[in-house]
Protein backbone atom coordinates (compact mmCIF):
# COMPACT_ATOMS: atom_id res chain seq x y z
CA UNK A 1 0.00 0.00 0.00
CA UNK A 2 1.01 3.64 -0.50
CA UNK A 3 3.00 5.13 2.38
CA UNK A 4 1.32 8.25 3.74
CA UNK A 5 4.03 8.72 6.38
CA UNK A 6 7.60 7.49 6.02
CA UNK A 7 10.08 8.18 8.84
CA UNK A 8 13.68 7.06 8.40
CA UNK A 9 16.44 6.95 11.04
CA UNK A 10 14.92 9.81 12.99
CA UNK A 11 16.97 11.33 15.80
CA UNK A 12 16.04 14.36 17.89
CA UNK A 13 18.44 15.93 20.37
CA UNK A 14 17.46 18.79 22.67
CA UNK A 15 20.05 21.07 24.29
CA UNK A 16 23.81 20.62 24.46
CA UNK A 17 26.51 19.71 26.93
CA UNK A 18 25.23 18.77 30.37
CA UNK A 19 21.68 19.70 29.31
CA UNK A 20 21.76 17.45 26.23
CA UNK A 21 18.74 15.11 25.99
CA UNK A 22 18.28 12.56 23.20
CA UNK A 23 14.50 12.31 22.73
CA UNK A 24 14.57 9.96 19.71
CA UNK A 25 17.34 7.60 18.58
CA UNK A 26 17.23 6.31 15.00
CA UNK A 27 13.47 5.71 14.86
CA UNK A 28 11.97 4.45 11.59
CA UNK A 29 8.22 4.13 11.00
CA UNK A 30 6.04 3.74 7.91
CA UNK A 31 2.26 4.28 7.95
CA UNK A 32 0.29 3.17 4.90
CA UNK A 33 -2.89 4.66 3.53
CA UNK A 34 -5.79 3.05 5.39
CA UNK A 35 -3.63 2.06 8.36
CA UNK A 36 -3.90 3.18 11.98
CA UNK A 37 -0.73 2.78 14.05
CA UNK A 38 -0.75 3.18 17.83
CA UNK A 39 2.40 4.38 19.61
CA UNK A 40 2.80 3.37 23.25
CA UNK A 41 5.50 3.74 25.87
CA UNK A 42 6.23 5.22 29.30
CA UNK A 43 6.32 8.95 29.98
CA UNK A 44 9.44 10.47 28.43
CA UNK A 45 9.85 7.71 25.86
CA UNK A 46 9.58 10.13 22.92
CA UNK A 47 5.98 9.54 21.81
CA UNK A 48 4.90 13.18 21.59
CA UNK A 49 8.24 14.23 20.07
CA UNK A 50 7.75 11.64 17.34
CA UNK A 51 4.28 13.00 16.63
CA UNK A 52 5.32 16.66 16.46
CA UNK A 53 8.11 15.85 14.02
CA UNK A 54 5.83 13.64 11.92
CA UNK A 55 3.43 16.58 11.63
CA UNK A 56 6.13 19.06 10.64
CA UNK A 57 5.80 21.02 13.88
CA UNK A 58 9.40 20.29 14.84
CA UNK A 59 12.52 19.35 12.85
CA UNK A 60 14.67 16.26 13.39
CA UNK A 61 18.32 16.53 14.34
CA UNK A 62 18.94 13.86 11.71
CA UNK A 63 16.88 11.52 9.55
CA UNK A 64 13.99 12.19 7.19
CA UNK A 65 10.21 12.54 7.38
CA UNK A 66 8.09 12.25 4.24
CA UNK A 67 4.33 12.75 3.89
CA UNK A 68 2.92 11.23 0.69
CA UNK A 69 6.39 11.18 -0.80
CA UNK A 70 7.27 14.78 0.06
CA UNK A 71 10.35 15.22 2.25
CA UNK A 72 9.32 17.77 4.88
CA UNK A 73 12.93 18.87 5.27
CA UNK A 74 13.01 20.00 1.63
CA UNK A 75 10.10 22.44 2.02
CA UNK A 76 10.17 26.16 2.70
CA UNK A 77 8.31 27.38 5.76
CA UNK A 78 5.31 28.51 3.69
CA UNK A 79 5.19 25.25 1.71
CA UNK A 80 5.37 23.22 4.92
CA UNK A 81 2.50 25.24 6.42
CA UNK A 82 0.43 24.64 3.28
CA UNK A 83 1.07 20.89 3.40
CA UNK A 84 0.03 20.75 7.07
CA UNK A 85 -3.20 22.65 6.36
CA UNK A 86 -4.16 20.46 3.41
CA UNK A 87 -2.91 17.00 4.29
CA UNK A 88 -2.19 16.67 8.01
CA UNK A 89 -4.65 16.78 10.90
CA UNK A 90 -3.23 17.05 14.42
CA UNK A 91 -5.00 16.50 17.74
CA UNK A 92 -2.98 18.18 20.51
CA UNK A 93 -3.06 17.15 24.17
CA UNK A 94 -3.87 20.73 25.17
CA UNK A 95 -6.40 21.29 22.33
CA UNK A 96 -4.73 24.48 20.93
CA UNK A 97 -8.06 26.14 20.17
CA UNK A 98 -8.23 29.88 19.46
CA UNK A 99 -10.27 31.39 22.36
CA UNK A 100 -11.63 34.27 20.25
CA UNK A 101 -13.11 31.90 17.64
CA UNK A 102 -16.25 29.78 17.93
CA UNK A 103 -16.10 26.02 17.59
CA UNK A 104 -17.06 26.19 13.90
CA UNK A 105 -14.56 28.98 13.26
CA UNK A 106 -11.77 26.98 14.93
CA UNK A 107 -12.53 23.95 12.78
CA UNK A 108 -12.92 26.01 9.60
CA UNK A 109 -9.73 28.03 10.13
CA UNK A 110 -7.30 25.70 8.28
CA UNK A 111 -9.68 25.56 5.31
CA UNK A 112 -10.04 29.34 5.15
CA UNK A 113 -6.29 29.86 5.47
CA UNK A 114 -5.94 27.60 2.45
CA UNK A 115 -8.22 29.87 0.41
CA UNK A 116 -11.56 28.09 0.69
CA UNK A 117 -14.64 30.33 0.69
CA UNK A 118 -15.93 31.02 4.22
CA UNK A 119 -19.34 29.50 3.49
CA UNK A 120 -17.81 26.24 2.20
CA UNK A 121 -15.31 26.15 5.05
CA UNK A 122 -18.09 26.58 7.62
CA UNK A 123 -20.20 23.85 5.99
CA UNK A 124 -17.26 21.46 6.19
CA UNK A 125 -16.63 22.50 9.80
CA UNK A 126 -20.22 21.91 10.86
CA UNK A 127 -20.15 18.49 9.16
CA UNK A 128 -17.00 17.59 11.13
CA UNK A 129 -18.58 18.80 14.37
CA UNK A 130 -21.58 16.63 13.55
CA UNK A 131 -19.25 13.63 13.22
CA UNK A 132 -18.01 14.16 16.78
CA UNK A 133 -21.50 14.80 18.11
CA UNK A 134 -21.41 18.52 18.93
CA UNK A 135 -22.86 20.33 15.92
CA UNK A 136 -25.16 22.14 18.35
CA UNK A 137 -22.10 23.86 19.85
CA UNK A 138 -20.90 25.28 16.53
CA UNK A 139 -21.34 28.90 17.66
CA UNK A 140 -20.03 28.47 21.19
CA UNK A 141 -16.60 29.76 22.25
CA UNK A 142 -14.01 27.41 23.83
CA UNK A 143 -14.21 29.10 27.24
CA UNK A 144 -17.93 28.26 27.32
CA UNK A 145 -17.32 24.54 26.75
CA UNK A 146 -16.20 21.70 28.98
CA UNK A 147 -12.81 20.07 28.50
CA UNK A 148 -14.41 17.11 26.75
CA UNK A 149 -16.30 19.38 24.38
CA UNK A 150 -13.12 21.31 23.56
CA UNK A 151 -11.38 18.01 22.88
CA UNK A 152 -14.06 17.07 20.37
CA UNK A 153 -13.70 20.44 18.63
CA UNK A 154 -9.96 19.76 18.35
CA UNK A 155 -10.68 16.33 16.86
CA UNK A 156 -13.16 17.82 14.37
CA UNK A 157 -10.48 20.31 13.28
CA UNK A 158 -8.04 17.44 12.73
CA UNK A 159 -10.38 15.44 10.48
CA UNK A 160 -12.16 18.23 8.57
CA UNK A 161 -11.85 17.92 4.79
CA UNK A 162 -9.75 15.28 3.08
CA UNK A 163 -6.83 14.94 5.47
CA UNK A 164 -4.45 12.21 4.33
CA UNK A 165 -2.66 11.88 7.66
CA UNK A 166 -4.17 12.28 11.14
CA UNK A 167 -1.90 12.45 14.17
CA UNK A 168 -3.60 12.15 17.55
CA UNK A 169 -1.81 12.69 20.88
CA UNK A 170 -3.95 11.06 23.61
CA UNK A 171 -7.17 12.21 21.88
CA UNK A 172 -9.47 10.69 24.50
CA UNK A 173 -7.72 12.15 27.54
CA UNK A 174 -10.51 14.61 28.43
CA UNK A 175 -13.40 12.35 27.42
CA UNK A 176 -15.57 9.88 29.26
CA UNK A 177 -15.34 6.22 28.25
CA UNK A 178 -18.36 6.21 25.91
CA UNK A 179 -17.38 9.42 24.09
CA UNK A 180 -13.78 8.25 23.89
CA UNK A 181 -14.88 5.07 22.15
CA UNK A 182 -16.94 7.12 19.70
CA UNK A 183 -13.91 9.26 18.87
CA UNK A 184 -11.73 6.20 18.34
CA UNK A 185 -14.41 4.71 16.10
CA UNK A 186 -14.37 7.96 14.08
CA UNK A 187 -10.59 7.81 13.73
CA UNK A 188 -10.79 4.13 12.78
CA UNK A 189 -13.44 4.94 10.17
CA UNK A 190 -11.29 7.67 8.61
CA UNK A 191 -8.42 5.23 8.30
CA UNK A 192 -10.68 2.56 6.81
CA UNK A 193 -11.60 5.16 4.17
CA UNK A 194 -7.94 5.63 3.20
CA UNK A 195 -6.39 8.06 5.69
CA UNK A 196 -3.17 7.14 7.48
CA UNK A 197 -3.30 7.59 11.24
CA UNK A 198 -0.94 7.63 14.22
CA UNK A 199 -2.43 7.41 17.71
CA UNK A 200 -0.36 8.06 20.82
CA UNK A 201 -1.99 6.35 23.78
CA UNK A 202 -1.11 4.71 27.09
CA UNK A 203 -4.13 2.38 27.17
CA UNK A 204 -4.10 -1.03 25.50
CA UNK A 205 -7.88 -0.93 24.97
CA UNK A 206 -7.42 2.19 22.83
CA UNK A 207 -4.49 0.65 20.96
CA UNK A 208 -6.78 -2.26 20.08
CA UNK A 209 -8.43 0.03 17.51
CA UNK A 210 -5.13 0.17 15.60
CA UNK A 211 -3.69 -2.20 13.01
CA UNK A 212 -0.23 -2.13 14.59
CA UNK A 213 1.21 -1.07 17.91
CA UNK A 214 4.73 0.36 18.17
CA UNK A 215 6.40 0.52 21.60
CA UNK A 216 8.93 3.26 22.41
CA UNK A 217 11.32 3.32 25.34
CA UNK A 218 14.04 5.92 25.84
CA UNK A 219 13.54 7.15 22.29
CA UNK A 220 14.00 3.73 20.68
CA UNK A 221 11.45 1.37 19.10
CA UNK A 222 11.70 -1.71 21.32
CA UNK A 223 8.70 -3.73 20.12
CA UNK A 224 6.11 -3.82 17.38
CA UNK A 225 3.06 -6.04 17.22
CA UNK A 226 -0.37 -6.42 15.72
CA UNK A 227 -2.97 -4.68 17.88
CA UNK A 228 -4.79 -7.87 18.88
CA UNK A 229 -1.61 -8.94 20.66
CA UNK A 230 -0.97 -5.58 22.34
CA UNK A 231 -2.55 -6.35 25.70
CA UNK A 232 -0.83 -9.72 25.93
CA UNK A 233 2.53 -8.14 25.19
CA UNK A 234 1.95 -5.35 27.70
CA UNK A 235 1.12 -7.87 30.40
CA UNK A 236 4.24 -9.88 29.59
CA UNK A 237 6.46 -6.77 29.80
CA UNK A 238 5.08 -5.91 33.25
CA UNK A 239 6.07 -9.28 34.72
Amino acid sequence: MTAVLDIRDLTRVHGAGAARVVALRGVSLTVAAGELVAVMGPSGSGKSTLLTIAGGLDSPTSGTVSVEGTDLGSLSRSALSALRRRSVGYVFQDFNLVPALTAAENVALPRELDGERPSRARAAAVAALEEVGIADLADRFPDDMSGGQQQRVAIARAVVGQRRLVLADEPTGALDTETGEQVLALLRGRCDAGTGGVLVTHEARHAAWADRVVFLRDGVVVDETRSDAAEVLLDARKR
